[in-house]
């Protein structure tokens, strides 16, 4: 089965919105877009991460797509990640595109969780999610139907993330998980720094969170009043 990998770049509170400049996506009143241009350095593998796209299929969401879409194919041949995106074939979500005018783009029909179920069930390339913040929260939080043919409960359809994380704050934006996502644990395989300070990072799943305590000894009678205060909601 091939896998779903998510490819972001994200600011230190989580932010996932127009990286890329200031008319990327403003929506919401966002004014900071573009935040990642100073971080660009030559020590990025921007290849390695997954975000041209190379020797994959893409999924994506329908504002990036579009965003992608009056992009890509107008620049230069040559351009080396032009080249891959442009060629790559592509799944769009979207409940209000009928029709698509980049180069081997297709929808995806009905329900999209079950749709890229049924793409990973099929063979090929990996399929590499770029930017798409509302599919992937789409995909975090999908639940298994066994009406959908797979044993999906506790099986998450994203299979890995390339994040980096950038040393910024932005405060207010689109962020990567939201509070949809379904808790759970991660388990970090691969990171470095590059030369401007970002975190380049691969995670992958790592099964259900499993809370503890420290151990200590029994808890104080403050300890137990504040207890007994937050269980009447008045703490």
């Amino acid at each position: 089965m091939r896998r779903v990998i998510v490819s972001a770049f994200v600011s230190l509170d989580g932010i996932m919105q127009a990286p890329g400049g200031p008319e990327e996506d403003p929506t919401g009143g966002f004014a900071l877009g573009g935040w990642m241009f100073n971080y660009a350095d030559d020590s990025m593998d921007i290849s390695a991460a997954g975000f041209d796209g190379k020797d994959r299929e893409l999924l994506l969401g329908r504002r990036t797509y579009q965003i992608f879409e009056a992009y890509w194919p107008y620049q230069p041949h040559d351009h080396p990640i032009a080249k891959t995106l442009n060629a790559a074939k592509k799944h769009v979500a979207s409940r209000t595109l009928t029709r698509l005018q980049w180069h081997n783009s297709s929808l995806l029909e009905g329900d999209v969780v079950a749709a890229v179920i049924a793409l990973k069930g099929q063979p090929g390339p990996d399929l590499q999610v770029i930017g798409s913040g509302n599919l992937i929260q789409t995909l975090q939080a999908a639940t298994l139907d066994p009406s959908l043919g797979m044993p999906l409960l506790g099986m998450p359809l994203i299979d890995e993330y390339h994040l980096w994380t950038f040393p910024v704050v932005l405060g207010r934006g689109k962020r990567l998980f939201g509070e949809t996502a379904r808790p759970s644990a991660l388990r970090l395989v691969r990171s470095r720094v590059s030369d401007s300070g970002v975190l380049m990072s691969t995670y992958v799943p790592d099964g259900d969170i499993q809370p503890g305590t420290f151990p200590g000894s029994a808890p104080s009678e403050l300890e137990l009043a504040r207890r007994q205060r937050m269980a009447n909601d008045k703490w």
